[in-house]
């Protein structure tokens, strides 16, 4: 009996037994709402997920939906998971799929990485999933499952790494059961085989575990090396008119929280003061500093200084362009894709809170 064969029943056995079969995207299976899923799962947890899907599936049941819808609606129901570019790629690649393929999804692995936002391991899981493809997947919890039993040292990111787990992965992934087989490596990994506190005296691999037998498993994948995160700071400027409403501006596409509305941004109060002379003329205000605050990206820290300008009138104008300036009102949300901490503001500073 091969190692191969050993390892991926032992996998099966215990997916049949304790595996998890009732999540949201498990049920009435498709290659749209497995990919949707896949796509949410990306350095996200399940429990933050499922709602998202729900509510997700529930204005968008299918990528006929998604492709016509505005990008705004798409990013409004995005906001609060993070890695905003992954709803852009979605709903690019909705278009792509319903204006070039004819609201089908290829049904090959090489086919799917074609289309935006979706690399090999993610078309792998679509097609094993949906269609009962055999291709192997390599996320980051078969990662850890795989570093773990061959005690394979160095960060996963790394090439070479990488190039070793995914020929592993295609030497273990069996050639029969390939939704249940991709579902149980994903299972493994998110509930037993846990980055901090593995539970290791209940895994089905545990006897053959080369990184149990060091006494350290934990130690596998290797952490990623160390490298100090630069801190960026910025001023929000929160402009409120005298109805309670918000000045918000749509960011770039590219770029820090691309294609969402923010609130303008200044280096100092100066530059601050002279921004909105220029763009909201005539008008008069009092200001007032709101607690500053830290927002972690993964490559860098950014320090956030609110500054609340209270308009004394409604402006005449706003020199900006139309199409990228909207007045927000906390009290009746516009379905508006925003940046988390711009969310968090609105909702925390609402009308009521700043009189």
């Amino acid at each position: 009996m091969s190692k191969a064969f050993t390892f991926s029943e032992a996998v099966l056995n215990w997916y049949h037994q304790h595996g998890r079969k009732d999540l949201p995207w498990q049920q009435a299976i498709s290659p749209y709402r497995v990919w949707v899923s896949e796509i949410m799962l990306q350095q996200t947890q399940v429990t933050t997920v499922i709602p998202y899907f729900e509510r997700f599936m529930q204005r968008f049941p299918d990528v006929q939906s998604l492709a016509s819808a505005e990008q705004d609606d798409v990013l409004h129901l995005w906001t609060g998971l993070g890695y905003y570019a992954r709803g852009r790629n979605l709903h690019a690649c909705a278009k792509r799929i319903v204006s070039d393929l004819n609201g089908e999804f290829p049904r090959s692995v090489e086919q799917l990485s074609e289309l935006p936002g979706i690399g090999r391991s993610t078309a792998a899981a679509i097609a094993s999933i949906s269609m009962g493809i055999n291709a192997p997947i390599l996320d980051g919890n078969v990662k850890r499952v795989l570093t773990r039993f061959f005690a394979i040292d160095g960060w996963p990111g790394e090439l070479k790494v990488q190039n070793r787990l995914w020929t592993l992965a295609e030497e273990l992934t069996p050639d029969h059961s390939s939704r249940e087989y991709t579902q149980a490596m994903m299972d493994l990994g998110a509930t037993l085989c846990t980055r901090s506190k593995p539970a290791c005296g209940i895994c089905p691999l545990q006897p053959q575990c080369a990184g149990l037998q060091t006494g350290k498993p934990t130690q596998f994948p290797n952490s990623k090396p160390k490298k100090e995160k630069p801190v960026k700071s910025t001023l929000l400027l929160m402009v409120r008119n005298p109805d309670g409403q918000y000045l918000l501006l749509q960011r770039p596409q590219q770029g820090i929280w691309g294609g969402l509305w923010s609130f303008p941004e200044a280096e100092d109060a100066g530059s601050a003061e002279r921004w909105l002379t220029q763009t909201l003329p005539g008008v008069h205000w009092r200001s007032e500093w709101l607690t500053a605050f830290r927002h972690t990206f993964s490559h860098y820290h950014l320090d956030i200084q609110p500054l609340v300008f209270h308009l004394h009138a409604q402006p005449s104008a706003v020199r900006e362009a139309p199409d990228t300036t909207h007045w927000y009102d906390p009290d009746r949300p516009s379905t508006l894709g925003l940046a988390a901490p711009v969310k968090m503001l609105l909702d925390r500073h609402s009308a009521e809170d700043l009189l």
